[in-house]
């Protein structure tokens, strides 16, 4: 058998979701009743057990016995399972639930998710008891009413983030780390360090893929087929989601003018602000606040 988890029942995508930027739910013999999301939007967790073939940025995996899987909402992938059978767990979060302050280490510098880091574990008997077990607590957490479950099911993730950074990742599966790899991982951290922003008098100093190029010292043209090869998506892009979602942080958490918030992010006009939100969100920035 050979099925793409990644393509399937995608109807039941983000509505399906219990918490507000989270769900879980259990990997079992039905590829067509797996949910799926968008990647743009979400991390994911996965542990499954069977012969699988993953297809992750510009790496071909092959895996058999019982893997852990971190996907990154920024590198396309896909999972064909080989094997007749399988079963496992996943997760699928957005970096806000996750993050208790904006202060928090981003996804991106995790070894986890990090564009040429390593993504899959091998997990030994015990340790797939023990995965197994949070996967099951949080499956069973998700569906109740204690007020403080986001954040015990937050723990549940950080503590299989940790186990899994403790783990031996599983380097012999990749081929090595291409110049594009590399130039890709430097733009998404640069871009990272770009925000949250933190005060509405320093304007945005990296705004456009010549900025990042010039600060990273290549030739734009590398830096956008680089990045179009690794992630799919091109460098316009990754900048335009981060200050559209930065803007829209702003916009719910600050009491800054909708003219301030528009200089932090780099436009020296309002209505530049205005036109370049509405056209990306199809809504006006004054929306979100009324």
């Amino acid at each position: 058998m050979k099925e793409q988890l990644e393509s399937q029942a995608s109807e039941l995508g983000i509505n399906d979701l219990k918490l507000k930027g989270f769900k879980v739910y259990e990997v079992n013999g039905d590829v067509s009743k797996i949910p799926t999301y968008n990647r743009r939007d979400f991390y994911k967790i996965c542990i499954n057990t069977s012969e699988s073939l993953i297809h992750y940025a510009d790496r071909g995996i092959e895996t058999d016995g019982t893997i852990l899987f971190f996907g990154n909402p920024h590198i396309p992938y896909s999972w064909e399972i080989l094997s007749p059978s399988y079963h496992g767990y996943a997760c699928v979060f957005t970096e806000e639930f996750l993050k208790v302050n904006d202060r928090s280490e981003s996804l991106h510098e995790s070894p986890l998710f990090k564009i040429g880091g390593t993504p899959i574990f091998t997990l030994s008997a015990e340790q797939k008891v023990f995965i197994d077990s949070l996967f099951l607590k949080m499956i069973e957490e998700q569906d109740t009413d204690y007020v403080f479950k986001d954040d015990l099911i937050r723990n549940y993730i950080n503590l299989i983030l940790h186990e899994s950074m403790k783990m031996q990742p599983t380097e012999n599966f990749f081929k090595h780390k291409n110049a594009s790899s590399r130039i890709t991982s430097l733009f998404l951290e640069l871009l990272e360090r770009q925000f949250p922003i933190e005060t509405k008098d320093q304007p945005l100093a990296l705004k456009t893929p010549q900025d990042y190029a010039q600060s990273l010292a290549v030739h734009v043209n590398h830096l956008n087929r680089s990045v179009k090869e690794i992630t799919g998506k091109p460098t316009t892009a990754h900048i335009t989601e981060r200050i559209i979602g930065e803007a829209k942080a702003l916009l719910h958490h600050t009491d800054w003018s909708i003219s301030d918030i528009g200089y932090s992010l780099g436009f020296e006009y309002p209505s530049y602000f205005n036109n370049y939100f509405k056209r990306l969100t199809g809504t006006i920035p004054k929306s979100l606040r009324i």
